[in-house]
């Protein structure tokens, strides 16, 4: 199938089947319409193209689930922040779970019956991903988990988790790392919500005590967890993003109607707003050709961090200049900007700080060494 009609055709299925939000806006409202759409997408097969058919997909280009998400995003179908979740954990269980696993979950992720989470940072070890201390001990046929996760997005709303654990001796950093399938309503799993400053308990901390995961929920090999993460973050940084690009969008033309309909401020307006757009469209042809690059059979690797700090330096543009043109609706009005501008300033954190991914840059891809 072209790509052009697919897209055609998703659009006018779209425009058939109203799946408007409702007038619930939380967290947990949002969560709700997502599984809703993912259900509509699904059963309709929309959702099912892009993913090879050993796990209930349709195969096709990887450009084509994009589309989908591009499409859903861009209407305010969904929110960009759990559909993202497709894009990062769907191909690591592809890669790493027993097929037979594989086969069994990642169709009901995809159709919306369950929302999964990523237990990665640690209070200790965030983007020094290599320090974690969360310890799984052999036990038989089970491994027995101890330890604390931070900053797990959705974690309330997940049935199951990526979970990344130490079950080798630290001195073994990297090769120590062992990654699970969690089920989240196993005794001695606790997740207690954190409120950020823009208002919403995204984020969670997950604490283990004595949790028993069944050996076969293991995701590759003891020692294979540093590998599977260091395949997973290209993922959390690049095509994920291609959903988010289209709400940035969609705001950004938000933002266009509300300086026309207010007062003009000169010339100030129209550079601030010409920049944002030079952002947002800079990031967009850089996720387009990572996009084909997958498309191309090409592994997503060091190369996405420049998806990472395109994406950080276009939402935060976008916000600011809310800030600069609208003056006074982000300190006075309670808007959605508020908190879209609060949020954004995360975004030089999520998914690998600035500071990192600028590291990963210098060192991995301009060989600049350590200095």
């Amino acid at each position: 199938m072209r790509v052009d009609e697919f897209r055609a055709g998703l659009r006018a299925w779209l425009d058939e089947h109203d799946l408007t939000p409702g007038a619930d806006h939380t967290l947990e409202g949002q969560m709700r319409q997502f599984r809703r759409v993912s259900r509509a997408l699904y059963d309709a097969d929309w959702m099912r193209y892009g993913w090879p058919e050993e796990v209930g997909g349709l195969g096709g280009p990887a450009v084509l689930r994009a589309i989908v998400g591009e499409e859903v995003v861009g209407r305010r179908l969904a929110e960009p922040g759990p559909y993202s979740m497709l894009e990062v954990l769907t191909p690591t269980m592809i890669d790493y779970a027993p097929p037979e696993l594989a086969a069994e979950m990642v169709p009901r992720l995809l159709r919306g019956e369950e929302q999964w989470c990523q237990g990665f940072s640690e209070p200790g070890a965030g983007s020094d991903l290599a320090s974690l201390t969360t310890r799984a001990v052999r036990d038989g046929d089970h491994w027995i988990v101890n330890g604390q996760k931070v900053w797990t997005s959705f974690a309330q709303f997940s049935t199951r988790c990526i979970l990344l654990t130490r079950t080798g001796p630290a001195h073994l950093n990297h090769d120590g790392i062992t990654a699970f399938f969690v089920d989240l309503d196993t005794p001695g799993i606790t997740i207690r919500p954190l409120r950020t400053m823009h208002g919403v308990d995204e984020f969670c901390e997950v604490y283990y005590d004595d949790v028993v995961v069944p050996s076969n929920r293991m995701l590759g090999r003891p020692g294979d967890g540093w590998r599977l993460a260091m395949d997973l973050l290209p993922f959390e940084r690049s095509t994920c993003f291609w959903q988010r690009i289209a709400y940035l969008y969609s705001r950004f033309d938000a933002l266009i109607a509300e300086v026309a309909d207010g007062p003009r401020h000169g010339g100030h307006d129209e550079f601030e707003l010409g920049a944002t757009y030079l952002a947002l469209h800079t990031l967009r042809c850089r996720s387009r050709a990572t996009q084909h690059r997958l498309g191309g059979g090409a592994r997503l690797g060091p190369d996405t961090s420049i998806d990472k700090v395109l994406l950080a330096a276009a939402e935060q543009r976008l916000y600011d200049t809310v800030r600069d043109v609208l003056p006074g609706v982000l300190e006075l009005d309670d808007t959605p900007w508020r908190s879209e501008y609060l949020y954004s300033r995360a975004s030089t954190l999520y998914g690998g700080t600035a500071e990192i991914q600028r590291n990963i840059i210098a060192r991995r891809l301009l060989d600049l060494g350590k200095e």
